[in-house]
């Protein structure tokens, strides 16, 4: 015989149980459970939270009973009381910083990024999440012999490799090489920019827009000219770097490449 429960209770007026009641202190990750909004608090005022994802978005939401996940579990949010615990210091990725911290042992896997400054620019933003990951960036000179590249590095289940690659559009030279690797355990990706210095918001090196260089012209030469800068390549990128503090002063599309690489290389296969 079927078995029914003694509480004839109908579901949707039984008292739900207690969740935990959590301050909303600037730094806390939290995700919004009717949205999926993920982000971290930046404010708390008036009866909401503002959150801001890795991206720099922000979104105000209620701080409802039963309203946010917390590690996966329900929370509710509450104001949290003058004099608490010091914001937690974030790493220039956004992420949150864990204080003392060792770097892990090197992974075997790699992120090979196309040219010096690429590498540079990966180490300033995401510089302590990759010592915390075990994963080393190394750099190229160029992609033209990417294949074999890959194909020394012998990338596997335990030692999966990450490429990242300037201007991969649609049909251009970039695009037909990376098209070329086909190792289930190599991922090739890229920004749709000329050079990894278009990458950089121009709001946060005071200019109003990278300059259009004519075809055939040095296209590094060419941004300097048009700028007034003088045309010393390497100062000009030391220039353009000093003005990079943190993931918001880069664009979107080469965010989004960076945490794709560092995912693939650090989930097991």
């Amino acid at each position: 015989m079927r078995q029914y429960s003694p509480d004839l209770t109908p579901p949707w007026k039984k008292p739900q149980q207690p969740v935990p009641e959590v301050p909303a202190e600037p730094g806390l990750v939290v995700e919004e459970a009717g949205t999926g909004f993920c982000g971290a608090v930046i404010r708390c005022e008036a009866g909401t939270v503002t959150l801001e994802d890795r991206f720099g978005k922000h979104r105000v939401f209620p701080m409802e009973p039963r309203g946010f996940l917390l590690e996966g579990r329900a929370v509710t949010l509450i104001r949290p009381s003058a004099g608490g615990p010091a914001r937690p210091t974030r790493t220039a990725s956004g992420s949150v910083a864990v204080p003392g911290a060792r770097a892990r042992v090197a992974r075997a896997g790699r992120i090979y990024v196309e040219g010096r400054h690429d590498a540079e620019l990966v180490e300033k933003v995401w510089g302590d999440d990759l010592r915390i990951e075990g994963v080393v960036v190394e750099y190229l000179e160029g992609v033209d012999d990417l294949p074999s590249i890959v194909d020394s590095f012998a990338p596997g289940p335990d030692a999966r490799l990450g490429v990242l690659v300037d201007h991969l559009v649609p049909g251009s030279k970039e695009w037909r090489i990376a098209e070329s690797v086909t190792s289930d355990h190599a991922l090739v990706v890229g920004h749709p920019y000329i050079d990894i210095w278009e990458a950089v918001k121009p709001s946060s090196l005071g200019i109003e827009a990278w300059p259009r260089v004519p075809r055939g012209q040095d296209w590094k030469k060419g941004v300097c000219r048009a700028l007034g800068w003088p045309e010393n390549t390497g100062a000009a990128w030391q220039r353009i770097l000093s003005g990079v503090r943190s993931y918001k002063d880069l664009e979107p599309e080469l965010l989004g490449r960076v945490e794709e690489l560092i995912d693939f290389v650090t989930t097991p296969a």
